[in-house]
């Protein structure tokens, strides 16, 4: 696999069009903050590590439903393997015009787009979600 992140965030994407109440993939600190930052900002309703059958330790998030619909209604990748996306604090895109929100990957770890603005820090734009 080249791009554990695209693949994260597909399971998400496929997880939650198929109405599934939870979301398993293989566990790395980068998928386990990245849900984290979806679960503070309530488009998921619970992260938590797990093992599969294997033992290998996974990452499981608990998806959230509003009137039978996701609570998110897109994860788009922005910066791939090929084709790395850098931005300074200053040039942070707002998604939809600040409806959703900018994950970017930051000295101090992952962090979304206000919280960089106001940080003054800038880094590898890693997704938009809304």
């Amino acid at each position: 696999m080249t791009d554990p992140v695209s693949d994260f965030l597909t399971r998400l994407r496929n997880s939650s069009r198929a109405g599934q109440a939870e979301c398993v993939a293989p566990h790395s600190k980068l998928k386990e903050s990245l849900a984290l930052i979806l679960k503070n900002e309530g488009y998921v309703s619970d992260v938590s590590t797990g093992t599969d059958a294997n033992g290998h330790k996974t990452v499981v998030v608990k998806l959230k439903f509003v009137d039978g619909q996701p609570a998110f209604t897109n994860l788009s990748r922005v910066s791939t393997p090929g084709r790395r996306l850098y931005v300074g604090y200053t040039e942070i895109p707002r998604v939809l015009n600040g409806l959703g929100i900018a994950i970017l990957s930051t000295s101090k770890g992952l962090k979304k787009d206000q919280d960089c603005r106001r940080e003054k820090l800038g880094g590898e734009l890693v997704c938009n979600v809304w």
